[in-house]
């Protein structure tokens, strides 16, 4: 696995990596994997529920802005303990919103030294668009508003339903996955002459845990790729926990962003992280950057008892 890994991740360094993208910006990617995969739900034996929001790019009017909410936890099935979770998104960019919600499941088996699962989750897509907000000037250059049938000029909505599915592979050590969007194409109708397609996306992601001399130190490198097929965007990732309480990291996101990382473990499975995107493309020009916060909190849920028992664990 570690061979296949670093194989993967030189090849896309080699690549190309302009990215423009349906499925929302994460800079915290590592604490909340099942957003974007859904074979990670009970991936840490723990239910978890987690909350993010992001404000994308300061300082440029009706940026973007997003909301994703997440429950997941290990279920017993038979034998087995599989993982099942709740998902929901919130975002809005300009006159354009975007919501949806999933149902998710994980299958999980032994393999090696790892637990291998596989997963996907269904549900729906709903997609807005404020036409009633918009100002087209009328000139040499613009024509009236209304004349243009691709552009709505009243609120349209539409909704579709949408498939993801993956694989997730996780040990003491490391983690990978590998998972993808919008399976099924969805199409949202707005009106008889206006339909919006939503193209899939593919994510890979690893990760390592490296305790240092120190073993009161850990350093955690982790790699996110996402691509439609036509373009590509990866963020190199490394930040360094201390005493499984306090963390802090970096994250150079391919011809895009630096972005900063930080957060703790406040007490009793509660946790909260922080990071902030510094441009390094020209939208540094106009955006002071964009914020992003995570708030989780993690209890373990144990099985095999007549009297179940929950407790309250630190965030790993």
């Amino acid at each position: 696995m570690k061979k296949v890994f670093i194989s993967a991740l030189l090849f896309f360094i080699c690549s190309d990596y302009i990215f423009s993208q349906f499925d929302v910006q994460s800079s915290q990617y590592m604490f909340h994997k099942s957003s974007f995969n859904p074979a990670a739900v009970g991936e840490d034996e723990m239910i978890q529920v987690i909350g993010q929001h992001r404000i994308q790019w300061i300082g440029i009017p009706n940026a973007g802005q997003t909301t994703v909410f997440s429950i997941n936890t290990p279920i017993k099935i038979g034998d087995l303990i599989n993982g099942v979770g709740l998902k929901f998104m919130n975002e809005t960019v300009g006159q354009f919103t975007n919501q949806s919600a999933h149902l998710q499941y994980a299958y999980k088996k032994k393999v090696g030294e790892g637990i291998l699962s596989i997963g996907g989750d269904l549900g729906f897509i709903s997609l807005g668009f404020r036409g009633d907000s918009i100002y087209l000037p009328v000139g040499e250059y613009h024509a009236p508003k209304g004349t243009d049938m691709q552009i709505p000029t009243t609120n349209v909505v539409g909704m579709s339903l949408d498939f993801n599915t993956g694989l997730f592979y996780s040990t003491n050590k490391y983690y990978t996955g590998l998972s993808f969007t919008h399976l099924n194409s969805p199409t949202v109708s707005w009106t008889d002459n206006i339909d919006f397609n939503v193209k899939g996306t593919m994510f890979f992601t690893a990760g390592y845990n490296w305790t240092l001399t120190n073993t009161k130190y850990t350093l955690k490198p982790s790699t996110l790729l996402k691509t439609d097929f036509n373009s590509l965007q990866l963020d190199l990732s490394s930040r360094v926990e201390y005493d499984n309480r306090y963390w802090g990291g970096l994250t150079y996101r391919m011809q895009d962003a630096i972005v900063i990382l930080a957060g703790l473990n406040i007490s009793g499975g509660l946790a909260i992280g922080y990071s902030y995107d510094f441009p390094t493309s020209e939208i540094l020009t106009v955006s002071t950057g964009s914020h992003e916060i995570l708030l989780s909190y993690s209890f373990e849920y144990v099985f095999g008892k007549k009297n179940n028992k929950f407790k309250s664990i630190r965030f790993l």
